[in-house]
């Protein structure tokens, strides 16, 4: 694709500021993807396209894209065409949901008419008629001088192809203003016609669901305090039968861990948006005169198929400066070993067979400190139990990395047992709306109120001094319950959206002051996981539920916004203790491997049998955990087939790792042949399913799976790439919640 010039180049015609109420336009393309802006006399911002690159436009083309966008004036509307905003607003004559909702004490200010003052591209100001260039962040100053507010709307456009936005309003006026909601919205195509976002539960989360794109609002409002299991995760909109391969494909998601909205609107004109932002208490944001407000980045991605989508999410984030190491440590977690039952022996032992196995990360989970031990007192004292360690811990961390592995410690810092030490000296910390009224409690706790400095700075010290005297390199950073009535006792006033930031804040101070620390977001499983929580974080626990069957759906949707090294995913023992289901290893191992590899289990009661296989479960994430952690994740249409076929493929595609996963059983007795997507159709291959103890259904394997096994000490079978991607290769007969792992190496052409 042909450079955009920057701007302040020769492009640009222009070279004084822009007079007030000048129309001014921009065209950003990165990655094959274009973005539109448009400032038509000065009115507020519109995204006039957002999708497929248009190719150098020009002065001339740029004004094209502009003017077809206009539309007719219907009868009964206003008498101008109207014109969405990023921050849609009434005044445009907007009939759909504001964008910004607020008011002052007297009750005026509810009808902001924001216009722009001035735009500057990567922090050069802007004073062209129009402008190219390519990734760039675009800051466009908004006010509405009459009714004393400002708003600088931020639209950024990353080099992946990935669009975010965030709004920061400034009340500019004396009197102070009550915001309500600050949305900022993106529009879609009107054929695109089906919505695909998530619901869920504890132990199910990421739960798939469709629904057509209608006239009215779906709203996804999340009041949980947290992410939520039942996230709306990602909001997508395409075209009917959206794929992971195929169909184009809007999505947007809401970078906050606290309350916050996702929703997809459509009026009777035919407009329609995706937005999203944080959901506000009423009275939780009220700015006295030059306050201000930011909301959270709202996150839009756009590609041809689910996993075009996924895929600038994870470039994105495989992108930052302090991203993960591709060597993701093989985890041991000891909560379903030993669960409170904490011993010293035992958990040596524990350690013992975790090193031989090569694990290379020890976790001690919940029951460690203060007087916890069961789930109904202890949360808010921070400190090793005397009682259980009355050593402290070091000989447990000692043991621990003198077997070369790191020690990892769980912690739940925002919450608080009400028979606990810190509770009983500081009853005003309890997030309650009176002193005489507490929320009904979950797991026997209540939350702590971090946006209470001395709150704060009491969890930060205790948990300071335990990573200060221990080797300690990773947190399992815990949030069993939602935020209900969460509010600060002394004033009554709502303090939901304070304490998410609070929680930020202890993150990023205690990474600051303990350099290396990783920190995995654990929140009833996998309550908390957005891209808010994942710029202090460097993992999620997908769910407490580690029922390899369950996961296969977990971990494939999870991943629609994750890459796989953020995916806590682990082998657990033979039944599940969340759904009591029996399954293989082979199951469960093929089934953690596509993630961040640990283990919950005894491994003291696993048969000799079990821990060779462990073994080489182990020795095979090692040697393709950077493949899995670099290359680009797929994932093949399928139709409602119960063989689920994904995988990764090398960004050379010269290698590439398949799982074939038994979801269920099939009413026919052969199925669709597996076509292997992201391969190249002009490449030569080899093929070879790794060994496995599968069960099939079938008296014969298909034959190319015999004539791979004949092949395997020469690598495999030979396939061409056209054939594995176009034609595809019978599916084998594996019986229900059975897994083949299939291997896939270009072929050296002589």
């Amino acid at each position: 694709m042909t450079p955009r010039p920057t701007p302040g180049s020769a492009a640009e015609s222009a070279v004084t500021a822009p007079a007030p109420g000048a129309t001014q336009r921009l065209h950003l393309a990165a990655a094959g993807v274009s973005v539109v802006l448009d400032v038509t006399e000065g009115r507020i911002p519109a995204l006039l396209h957002w999708g497929a690159d248009l190719g150098m436009l020009g002065a001339a083309g740029l004004d094209a894209v502009c003017t077809a966008s206009i539309e007719p004036v219907p009868h009964n509307a206003v008498d101008v065409p109207v014109r969405v905003g990023i921050l849609p607003q009434q005044s445009d004559g907007w009939i759909g949901r504001q964008g910004l909702t607020g008011s002052r004490p007297d009750g005026s200010g509810w009808a902001p008419r924001l216009a722009t003052q001035s735009i500057s591209v990567d922090g050069t100001p802007l004073r062209a008629a129009h402008a190219e260039t390519g990734a760039a962040l675009v800051r466009f100053e908004l006010a509405d001088e009459e009714l004393g507010l400002a708003v600088a709307l931020e639209v950024e456009l990353l080099p992946t192809g990935l669009l975010r936005q965030r709004a920061t309003l400034t009340n500019t006026a004396a009197s102070p203003y009550a915001l309500e909601e600050l949305t900022l919205t993106v529009p879609v195509p009107g054929d695109a016609d089906e919505l695909l976002d998530f619901a869920g539960r504890w132990g199910k989360e990421r739960t798939p669901q469709r629904s057509t794109f209608t006239v009215g609002t779906h709203l996804r409002e999340n009041r949980r305090g947290r992410t939520g299991a039942d996230s709306a995760h990602v909001l997508h909109a395409g075209r009917p039968g959206i794929g992971f391969r195929q169909g184009e494909v809007w999505g947007v998601h809401t970078a906050f861990s606290g309350n916050h909205r996702h929703l997809a609107e459509q009026i009777n004109t035919g407009d329609r948006l995706l937005g999203g932002g944080a959901l506000l208490v009423p009275g939780e944001v009220a700015l006295g005169e030059d306050e201000k407000y930011t909301s959270p980045w709202l996150y839009a991605s756009y590609g041809e198929g689910l996993d075009a989508v996924a895929s600038r999410f994870h470039r994105h984030l495989r992108g930052r400066e302090h991203h993960v190491s591709t060597d993701r440590p093989v985890t041991l977690n000891v909560w379903e070993a030993v669960y409170f039952a904490h011993d010293l022996d035992t958990l040596t032992a524990l350690a013992d067979h975790a090193a031989d196995l090569g694990v290379e990360r020890f976790v001690l989970d919940d029951g460690w400190f203060g007087s916890r031990r069961d789930d109904t007192r202890g949360l808010g004292d921070w400190v090793v139990s005397a009682d259980v360690w009355p050593d402290g811990l070091g000989p447990l961390v000692d043991h621990v990395t003198g077997l070369g592995m790191e020690f990892g410690l769980w912690f739940e810092p925002e919450m608080v047992s009400e028979d606990s030490d810190a509770a009983r000296a500081h009853p005003e910390w309890i997030m309650s709306p009176s002193a005489d009224r507490l929320p009904l409690p979950s797991r026997h706790q209540q939350v702590l109120n971090l946006s209470i400095p001395e709150a704060f700075e009491h969890v930060k010290t205790q948990m300071s001094a335990v990573l200060d005297a221990y080797d300690i390199g990773y947190i399992k950073w815990d949030h069993n319950r939602d935020l209900l009535e969460a509010a600060t006792r002394s004033t009554g006033r709502a303090a939901v959206h304070e304490q998410t930031l609070a929680a930020y804040a202890l993150m990023d101070a205690l990474k600051r002051d303990h350099p290396g620390l990783e920190i995995e977001s654990c929140s009833s499983g996998g309550a908390r996981a957005d891209l808010a929580v994942l710029e202090r974080t460097d993992r999620v626990w997908v769910s407490d539920c580690i029922d390899p069957l369950e996961r296969q759906q977990m971990n494939r949707w999870t991943a629609q916004l994750l890459p796989l090294e953020l995916m806590g995913s682990h082998i657990a023992s033979g039944a599940s203790h969340s759904t009591g289901r029996l399954h293989s290893l082979d199951f469960r191992a093929a089934s953690a491997l596509f993630g961040h590899l640990g283990i919950e289990w005894d491994l003291t009661q696993a048969d000799a049998e079990e821990i060779t296989a462990l073994r080489g479960w182990i020795r095979l994430y090692k040697d393709r955990r950077a493949l899995l952690f670099t290359g680009d994740l797929v994932r093949a249409d399928r139709g409602d087939s119960p063989l689920w076929l994904h995988g990764v493929v090398s960004p050379q595609r010269d290698r590439a790792l398949f799982t074939l996963a038994a979801v269920g059983r099939s009413d026919r007795s052969q199925h669709d042949r597996l076509r292997f997507p992201g391969l190249d159709p002009e490449s030569l291959y080899r093929i070879r399913p790794l060994p496995s103890e599968a069960r099939t259904s079938s008296l014969i394997p298909p034959r190319w799976i015999q004539l791979a096994e004949e092949a395997a000490e020469d690598g495999g079978l030979l396939v061409p790439g056209s054939v594995l991607t176009v034609s595809g290769l019978a599916a084998p007969l594996l019986d229900p919640e059975q897994a083949l792992l299939i291997d896939i190496t270009r072929a050296e052409v002589s």
